[in-house]
């Protein structure tokens, strides 16, 4: 698992290991603040690349470096 923080995440590049969609790069378009304020930031919106199809996400899940890849490979 690799190291990361919500707040930095906006516009970071990804690439899914296995495609999603039959899209591989990917691009975190939002960054979904917390309904309570003063909570902690759990979604994030990817973007892929070509299609343009947005997705919301966990963003814990980047991290995990079997799904997902930092920048694009």
């Amino acid at each position: 698992m690799i190291s990361l923080q919500p707040k930095k995440l906006l516009l970071s590049k990804w690439t899914a290991v296995q495609p999603v969609a039959k899209e591989k790069h990917f691009l975190v378009t939002k960054v979904v603040p917390p309904e309570l304020e003063g909570g902690q930031v759990e979604w994030i919106d990817l973007e892929a690349v070509h299609a343009k199809s947005t997705r919301r996400m966990a963003w814990r899940d980047l991290r995990d470096t079997k799904q997902w890849l930092r920048g694009w490979v």
